[in-house]
């Protein structure tokens, strides 16, 4: 079930928007939130309502209890968050009124709680991937509401987060300008990082108020002005919210914690044309086969870089523990991925290679029978595995891979391939399992 969090929305909190609604005290490990939570529904969605700053504004930004804010929704059974914020705009372009759906930030604060992680217990390290921080499906439907809504809207931005709660210098504005941040807020760090790392996709929608300091021609920022340019935009932002959770709330894709489904939205059209770096051998290993050759795509540097950021693209945003690669080229597309997302690489291997205690699978062949192994210590029950490999033919070796894991607890949360032949089929024996492959190849 969808539960959508909520933080800031103003006005959101408003009887006409908000169904069946009631003040529920919390508290966390980690303190009280800014607030009481206000649960009930918009448009038959199941929200909860946060106000960062408390309702009377009364908590200024380095005092705001991050950490309970988002434990509390995470408590509270959130599968997504969409927070609101007012900014002070970097660019020319980006004018007073005019939103923002954030995908990069930069952190500027110096005395807040950063992190859930404030200890490695155990020695179990936790770095948390931030290179794509703002979940892009999330994004992707907030922009194409504003679209929709006629509202003036970039589609992206990166907002550098300072300490406050006083505004920036001129030389602190333009140093700001020269890092390529677009906008720039007191809110969005560390909230985003530990929604990411509590695993609770995000997205942020900024208004902006103002132009900061930078700009010669214009007054410097006050809170009044910043007030003013809200108050009058307010509605704007709720009917955006409104309807961007509506569509949240009906989308077959955004089903609890299925960050990873393509139902939705499909990643948009390649820009680089893989498919000609892979070399087809007709009548290899027999006659009447075309075979796909990848290793011409491996040998091409800018195809293999191409292939990652296209996995990186997909899956910065899911919350997976491990990425398992099938022997042998499935190593070395998911030992790759996996440096790049910061986590740990598990070999699946085929019989009598690995020299640990294993646990097995055994799988049908088109003749007989072949095992693949893994070592029992890999992954343990309850981690969430990508399992990558270069080829998805008949499906065969996948699936075992899939039991493999599953044997000790594992959780397949996605399978990713490279290439697709889907005229053998493969894709049936794995219906069970989420799918992404980057190209498809049809025919034998």
């Amino acid at each position: 079930m969808t539960k959508i969090g909520i933080i800031g929305g103003s006005g959101l909190d408003n009887p006409e928007i908000l169904q069946e609604a009631q003040d529920k005290e919390v508290e966390t490990k980690y303190g009280k939130p800014s607030s009481p939570l206000k649960v009930g529904k918009i448009n038959g969605a199941d929200v909860v309502l946060l106000a960062r700053h408390g309702r009377k504004h009364e908590i200024p930004p380095t005092q705001v209890n991050n950490q309970a804010n988002i434990q509390s929704l995470k408590d509270e059974g959130c599968t997504h968050i969409l927070a609101t914020t007012a900014c002070g705009s970097l660019r020319e372009e980006i004018g007073r009124g005019d939103f923002v759906i954030l995908d990069q930030f930069i952190d500027f604060t110096r005395h807040r709680k950063i992190t859930f992680h404030e200890e490695f217990v155990n020695g179990e390290i936790k770095h948390t991937p931030m290179a794509k921080p703002f979940n892009n499906k999330l994004r992707k439907v907030l922009n194409k509401t504003a679209t929709d809504l006629g509202l003036k809207c970039h589609s992206k931005g990166t907002v550098i987060t300072i300490e406050g709660p006083r505004f920036s210098t001129k030389a602190e504005s333009h140093m700001f300008r020269s890092w390529n941040a677009d906008v720039i807020n007191m809110s969005i760090a560390p909230e985003v990082i530990l929604a990411n790392e509590i695993g609770i996709p995000y997205a942020a929608v900024a208004m902006s108020t103002d132009y900061d300091c930078w700009k010669e021609e214009e007054e410097a920022v006050t809170w009044e002005a910043v007030l003013k340019v809200f108050k009058e935009n307010v509605s704007k932002v709720m009917e955006l919210l409104v309807n961007a959770i509506q569509k949240i709330n009906f989308c077959p894709g955004f089903q609890s914690g299925d960050c990873c489904s393509t139902t939705i939205e499909e990643e948009e059209e390649e820009t680089f044309d893989l498919k000609s770096t892979i070399r087809t051998i007709p009548n290899w290993p027999k006659e009447g086969i075309m075979f796909r050759d990848i290793t011409t795509l491996i040998e091409n540097p800018k195809a293999f870089s191409y292939c990652i950021e296209k996995f990186k693209e997909k899956y910065s945003d899911c919350q997976i523990d491990k990425i398992a690669g099938i022997e042998a080229r499935g190593f070395i597309f998911g030992a790759a991925l996996a440096k790049d997302l910061g986590l740990p690489f598990v070999l699946i291997r085929k019989k009598g290679k690995l020299p640990g205690e294993v646990v097995s699978q055994e799988y049908e062949l088109e003749y007989g029978t072949d095992k693949i192994e893994m070592h029992i210590d890999s992954i343990s029950a309850g981690e969430k595995v990508l399992l990558i490999d270069d080829l998805l033919a008949t499906g065969g070796t996948a699936k075992a891979s899939c039991q493999l894991i599953e044997k000790v607890g594992g959780k397949i949360v996605n399978i990713a391939f490279v290439i697709d032949l889907p005229d053998l089929k493969g894709a049936e024996k794995l219906k069970n399992y989420n799918l992404f492959k980057l190209v498809n190849f049809e025919g034998e």
